[in-house]
């Protein structure tokens, strides 16, 4: 089981962006959640794609974030 979670939308250009920036990072395996495919994803996430989320204590990473930010909120 992965402990992240990447919400996202389709053809979305931060969330490529993102996802290089996740690879930069060496970030841990995560999952991608596509908003679109749910309301209530679209009410809470909509207006802030991507944004990363850690499933073990909640805390999430809105964007924009780089690689430093990225491994800071790792830790």
């Amino acid at each position: 089981m992965v402990d992240f979670v990447l919400y996202q939308r389709d053809y979305c250009h931060l969330c490529d962006l993102a996802l290089a920036v996740l690879a930069e990072a060496r970030a841990p395996d995560f999952d991608s959640v596509w908003v679109d495919d749910s309301q209530e994803l679209e009410g809470r996430y909509g207006t802030r794609v991507p944004v990363l989320r850690n499933l073990r204590d909640g805390r999430e990473l809105d964007w924009p974030f780089d690689a430093a930010a990225v491994m800071q909120w790792l830790r």
